[in-house]
């Protein structure tokens, strides 16, 4: 009898943060400046390579962009 595996679906999360800033032409320590989050939480997040975000730090952004936390985030499948 054949051994059947359940497909495995991954997913991405990705950050939309560099697009937020690029539409309002800020720079990494603009953001750091203004929302009070350290330079390289904000850095981790412009490049995607954070691998965790706290719940304060997602806060802080969506109130300083104005925006939801799905305009930030978004889940990709891969």
């Amino acid at each position: 009898m054949p051994f059947c595996r359940a497909k495995k679906e991954a997913y991405v999360i990705k950050c939309h943060l560099s697009t937020l800033m690029g539409q309002r032409k800020l720079k990494v320590m603009d953001v750091a400046r203004d929302t009070g989050l350290h330079r390289n939480t904000v850095t981790a997040l412009y490049k995607e390579t954070a691998s965790r975000v706290d719940l304060e730090v997602l806060e802080r952004l969506c109130r300083y962009f104005d925006c939801q936390i799905g305009d930030m985030l978004e889940v990709i499948e891969d």
